[in-house]
Parts: structure tokens; C-alpha cells; sequence
């Protein structure tokens, strides 16, 4: 069934209507992604797969931009890397839609355009994708909803409004600049296989990262809960990220977005929602890999080590046992 969005034509500021390009090696998929591009207000400036897309001359991309790439060869790969320049440059938008097992591949070849990255995505959320697109687009006009689209906003508004909630809790860090998908080297802070994370405390005592068995304690305590509750009660994907990414810390490895997101407990598209807003917000950077550029990490700002460090120092203090309850 196509998606009625109800909008009129999306235009740009001088009443244009805004183009879009769609590349889909899926017939299918490249079907209802065209059709829901349409039914959004979007013109259609191309319409094929990603390999005759690359095969083809260079042409204007549009204003939106939307890929689904289920298989990582070299040359998707390669026209991912320069989608994600081209759109850096021109302004356009970026919707991705990959599968679990091409999410790091995926990954690695964005860091100029912030795309939103949808993993194994429903039809309804790539039209929550489109759809967010068209937040910003200014002149655009909103028709008259029917029951069941104010239900669906309405739903998606708390959702955001409590991610947004929890984020504010966390410690906050200060954003370097250069998006959500920046590129940064390992900090200094950063030790070598089997050191300690260390950071020195203001009454100059010193905190560290407990052993990571201690970490991955706790997290096996909060993954237990799902084997009599029902897991969407506890589902906190922020903190989980935080946890394993503690434990890797004081390990002294690296962690990849796919292993982050599976660790996260919730589906990977919210999952990669929340590690793009962490990043956003200074609390995870983005560590390229010395020997792969194509290949990225996530890992803890040094920031948001320094107090996880102070807090496991705070609740293991004379209660190892309550630790992570």
C-alpha cells in the first residue's frame, strides 16, 4: 500500500518542486520508494539501481537522495563514498537503508553529509525518514490529517520527546564541530591492549574504569531482567551503549557500530538514532581506523569516560554487589 503523506508539492524558496534520486538494486524496494518519494510532494529526477547508477554519467543528484544498499561490494561501496562527498557539498539529503550485516561497511563510507542510516527498515520507516526530510523544507503545506496519522505523530512526538529528555540527563560535552559523523583520532586518553582508563579525580585521587569483567557483570545483570519482564520496560539503549562501551574501554578494544547497536537491546535503526545523537550531543566520538579508512569506531569522548570512571567509583564503593540494579 503507498503512503499517503497528504502534502503539496514540495517546493524550494523560489517554488520550485524539489527533486529526488533513487537508486535501489531491489526492484521492489526501488518501487515503493519511488512511489512514497512522489506521494511526498518529491519529483523524480532518477530512478534505478546502484550499479547503473555508478556505470552512469555524473548528473544532479536532487534534493533527496534515497539509496537502499543491502550488499557491500566494492563498487556500492565506492559510489557510497561519493554520494556522501557530492551530497556533503550540494546540500542534499541523504536516506540510507541497509541490512545488519553491511551496516559497518555502510557506515564507514559516510562523513560529510549525516545521513540517516535505517537498518533492515519497514516501509513505515522510511517513510518516517522522508518525512523527516520534509521538516526541513520551508513553504511546505500540511493538508488535513486523517485520525490515524494524528496518532502516528503524535506517538513519534513522545518518542523523540523522551529520547530528547534523556539525553539532557546525561553529562553533558562540548561539540567539537564537524557533525554528527565526524571523523576524529584516538584521544590521548586512549591506552594500549590491557591498560586501565585513568583520570584524574579534583580532590586528586585517582578514578579508573573498574575491570571490565565487573562491567560486563552489570550488563549481564541488566540483560537478565528481559527473561521475566517483558525487555520494553527496561529498555534504556543510551545507558547499555555507555555500559559496553565502558567495558571495551577497559578492555582496550575497539567497537564497531554493528556490535554497539546488537548491544544497545533495541532495534538497530533506533539504536543508530541514539548513537547519532550521542555523538551529536559530545558524549561518543567516531575513531577512524588507521589501517582502513573505509572502516570506523565508536567510542566514549574522554568526557564521558572521565565520569563514567567517577560513577562506577561511586556505586562500587563498599556496594559492589548493588552495582548496576
Amino acid at each position: 500500500m503507498q503512503a499517503d503523506f497528504l502534502y503539496e508539492a514540495a517546493q524550494d524558496a523560489a517554488g520550485c518542486q524539489l527533486g529526488v534520486t533513487v537508486l535501489a538494486d531491489r526492484a521492489h524496494v526501488r518501487g515503493e520508494l519511488r512511489d512514497d518519494a512522489e506521494a511526498a510532494g518529491f519529483r523524480i529526477l532518477h530512478s534505478c539501481s546502484v550499479e547503473e547508477y555508478a556505470r552512469g554519467a555524473i548528473s544532479a543528484l536532487g534534493d533527496l537522495v534515497l539509496v537502499d544498499c543491502a550488499d557491500d561490494t566494492a563498487e556500492a561501496l565506492a559510489l557510497l563514498a561519493r554520494l556522501d562527498m557530492r551530497a556533503g557539498k550540494a546540500g542534499a539529503q541523504l536516506v540510507v537503508s541497509t541490512t545488519m550485516g553491511t551496516l559497518d561497511s555502510v557506515f564507514g563510507c559516510f562523513s560529510f553529509s549525516a545521513p540517516q542510516i535505517l537498518v533492515d527498515p519497514s516501509r513505515a520507516e522510511r517513510v518516517i525518514a522522508i518525512g523527516r526530510v520534509l521538516a526541513h523544507i520551508p513553504n511546505l503545506r500540511l493538508r488535513e490529517l486523517g485520525e490515524e496519522d494524528r496518532l502516528m505523530l503524535l506517538r513519534l512526538t513522545e518518542q523523540v520527546g523522551r529520547m530528547a529528555e534523556r539525553l539532557e540527563k546525561l553529562p553533558s560535552g562540548q561539540r567539537a564541530g564537524g557533525g554528527a559523523f565526524r571523523f576524529e583520532s584516538p584521544a590521548t586518553a586512549w591506552r594500549g591492549e590491557g591498560e586501565d582508563y585513568l583520570t584524574q579525580r579534583r580532590d586528586n585521587m585517582r578514578a579508573r574504569l573498574p575491570d571490565a569483567a565487573v562491567i560486563r557483570g552489570m550488563i549481564r545483570h541488566r540483560q537478565a531482567r528481559a527473561r521475566f519482564f517483558d525487555a520494553d520496560l527496561f529498555a534504556d539503549p543510551a545507558w547499555d551503549i555507555l555500559l559496553d562501551l565502558s567495558a571495551a574501554r577497559a578492555e582496550g578494544r575497539r567497537v564497531c557500530v554493528t556490535s554497539l547497536c546488537i548491544a544497545a537491546g533495541v532495534p538497530g535503526t533506533t539504536a543508530l538514532r541514539w548513537i547519532t545523537q550521542m555523538v551529536e550531543a559530545g558524549l561518543l566520538i567516531r575513531v577512524a581506523d588507521p589501517d582502513d579508512r573505509r572502516r570506523a569506531y565508536i567510542a566514549l569522548a574522554d568526557k564521558t569516560a572521565d565520569a563514567m570512571a567517577r560513577y562506577f567509583t561511586e556505586v562500587l564503593a563498599g556496594e559492589p554487589a548493588k552495582a548496576g540494579f
